[in-house]
Parts: C-alpha cells; structure tokens; sequence
C-alpha cells in the first residue's frame, strides 16, 4: 500500500506577528521518500525583529535584508500547499503563519489539510527528535520541517502495519 503524500512545513518569526515570517522550511513527501525540499529566508515586514525571536532562532534583520518578501517566494511553493495535506509539529502556529502571512499580502487563501505531529505524538520537537534518533537543529525551518516529516513518515508506517490479533 503507497504511504500517503505530505509537505512537512515549519516557520520561524521575526516577532510575535504570525505575519512576520523569516524563514520557511518544507520537505514534500510522496511514497515514503523526500521529492523535494523549500529553505528559504524571508524578509519580514519592515525587516522588523523582536529580540526574543533572534535568542530563539537566531536570524537577525541583517540576515534578511536582501531576503525576498513572503508575496514574492509563495508562489515558488504553492504547489507544495494548495490541495495537499500539510504536516507541522506545531501545526497551530504554523497554520496561523501561513494563513496570516497569505492575508498581509492579500493572496488568496488555499485549500489543504492539516495534520499535526504534536496532537499525534503528544510530545515537544526537541525530546522526540532525540528519542527517535532524528538529526536536529531546532528552531532552524527546514530542520524542524525535516523531522517532522520523518516522525510523520513513522506514523503512517505504524498505521499501514496489518491488523492482527495476539501472537500466541
């Protein structure tokens, strides 16, 4: 049975506006292998930055200010989210990133389902990227973005596991 197609997506933010995204990260899934891959940095409205933001991430204004503006890099990746299931550790936040960044530049809004590995597993990115042995540099987009895939990925292997009763 073909494993379910996904983009794992994850962004970082410049301050506490969802709208003020800085970086975007996206693996595309299909049958179980990585087909493409989105890292990208972005300059945020104003190039305005939050120095709580930087502490976590650690993308700063200067690092950005020749960076393209989310209007003119979504259109590169569109087809990675439009009609397609979304996957975020933090699908919330991310969500929220996505669609008011999508409303700042007044594109219209894509249709997608989401799917989120924090609701699935019920842990933070961090521990389970350690307990599952999965490369990270958190708070870095396309990191988060690509273990989010694999815990993904691991979740449809269980779920595509035969149903069967008691060994003995």
């Amino acid at each position: 049975m073909p494993l379910e197609s996904y983009s794992a997506l994850d962004f970082e933010t410049a301050t506490w506006n969802p709208a003020s995204v800085c970086q975007v990260g996206i693996v595309r899934m299909e049958n179980g292998e990585i087909v493409e891959k989105v890292n990208r940095l972005i300059q945020p409205p104003k190039n305005e930055y939050f120095y709580k933001n930087i502490e976590v991430h650690g993308i700063k204004p200067e690092d950005t200010a020749d960076a393209p503006l989310f209007e003119e890099v979504w259109f590169d990746f569109r087809h990675l989210i439009e009609d397609q299931v979304v996957v975020a550790h933090n699908a919330n936040f991310d969500v929220n990133c996505l669609r008011n960044s999508l409303a700042y530049y007044d594109i219209v809004q894509p249709d997608f389902e989401v799917r989120c590995t924090r609701v699935i597993y019920r842990r933070g990115l961090a521990y389970l990227s350690k307990k599952y042995k999965i490369q990270l540099n958190h708070h870095d987009a396309y990191s988060d973005a690509h273990a989010c895939a694999q815990l993904y990925l691991m979740h449809l292997r269980r779920q595509a596991l035969p149903k069967t009763g008691t060994l003995f």
